[in-house]
């Protein structure tokens, strides 16, 4: 951490100004995300613009990255972060909702999506706004992530336990096949607690493996070490 926000290798995220903050799921989203090649690339809730400019670190120059945020405040924020980034050539932040989002199709979509359900209580107003399921429900991404794919376009997203299987059986109504699971184990011995999700329009054998965030010698698991050494500083 370094005054407002967060600093990696290449870049650094201001993050005040936004209800979620730089986290662990965000972080597993950019790292991890299988890219395929895509050079147009959307980030639904961009909220700080971290997965997209991960995503802009990975991409290589051919890769342009769409981040849509819904909050103003967090989308003007995530555009300072972007200018003063190395690639503010290759990331834009739009302002607005997925719902009624206009653009050419993109041949990858990534989501850190809202994880609560109407019910729960929250100790932040700011935070239950940028989570809550009244703003962008599970039907309403799988939608609309579906109307913005390309057709042979992929969708990767970062869920936790309780909403794995909902989420799944929404994305297969709306023709998105799970091709790729990885299990998150934050700390050995434990079952998993999140998943990251890569599905495709187009069916595929399913891969699956896990991935030890926190290793039971009181380290780091190997697969995460490598995976997010790119951008953490201390690795």
């Amino acid at each position: 951490m370094a005054g407002r926000g967060f600093t990696f290798k290449q870049f650094h995220i201001n993050h005040d100004q936004c209800a979620m903050k730089v986290g662990t799921d965000g972080i597993l989203l950019g790292a991890w995300t299988p890219l395929g090649g895509a050079r147009r690339i959307l980030d639904v809730g961009t909220g700080s613009g971290l997965v997209a400019l991960m995503l802009a670190q990975r991409g290589g120059a051919r890769a342009h990255i769409t981040g849509i945020e819904l909050d103003a405040r967090a989308a003007a924020q995530a555009r300072d972060n972007v200018a003063a980034s190395p690639w503010p050539d290759r990331v834009e932040i739009v302002t607005g909702d997925l719902q009624s989002y206009q653009a050419a199709p993109f041949e990858l979509i990534v989501s850190n999506p809202p994880y609560f359900s109407h019910g729960q209580s929250f100790d932040c107003a700011a935070r239950a706004g940028a989570r809550h399921t009244g703003s962008l429900d599970y039907p309403s991404l799988f939608q609309h992530c579906n109307r913005l794919l390309a057709e042979d376009g992929r969708l990767s997203l970062v869920l936790p336990y309780q909403a794995l299987d909902d989420a799944l059986a929404l994305a297969e109504v709306n023709g998105l096949h799970l091709i790729e699971k990885q299990n998150v184990i934050t700390r050995s011995g434990k079952p998993p607690r999140r998943f990251l999700l890569h599905l495709s329009r187009v069916k595929g054998c399913l891969f699956e493996d896990c991935m030890v965030i926190n290793s039971a010698n009181g380290g780091q698991g190997e697969t995460f070490t490598k995976m997010v050494s790119p951008f953490y500083l201390k690795m």
